[in-house]
């Protein structure tokens, strides 16, 4: 298993992508191709879940768009992901966040991660 591995990361390296986790607002910059056109499409939201390992590695968001979710699976591994940005650092306790699906309103919100500063 661990040759498999090594030969589908020599074919396919990955690209270094920031430190995010569940509960997390990121915004994604993701390649769509329509016929011979392209375009950068951006998706914000919550980061629902990330699922898998290596090459085949998956994180699932979640925003709200008119008062219906939607939730969108992007493969860290594929060639169309252009940037990964985190927003805004959530603070949870789980790994995948599924009771998000159903919350709204207030009751919908993360409570952000405070950042550690020294003291001068």
């Amino acid at each position: 298993m661990d040759r498999l591995r090594q030969i589908s990361q020599q074919l396919n390296p990955l690209k270094e992508w920031p430190d995010f986790k569940a509960g997390d607002t990121v915004k994604v910059s993701y390649k769509i191709k329509e016929g011979s056109k392209e375009r950068t499409q951006v998706f914000q939201g919550t980061v629902i879940q990330r699922k898998g390992e290596g090459p085949t590695e998956t994180f699932t968001v979640r925003k709200m768009a008119s008062g219906v979710g939607v939730e969108r699976v992007f493969p860290l591994g594929s060639p169309f992901l252009e940037a990964v940005e985190i927003m805004k650092a959530g603070k949870v306790r789980r790994a995948r966040i599924y009771y998000l699906r159903g919350l709204t309103g207030k009751s919908a919100r993360i409570k952000e991660k405070r950042s550690f500063r020294a003291a001068k």
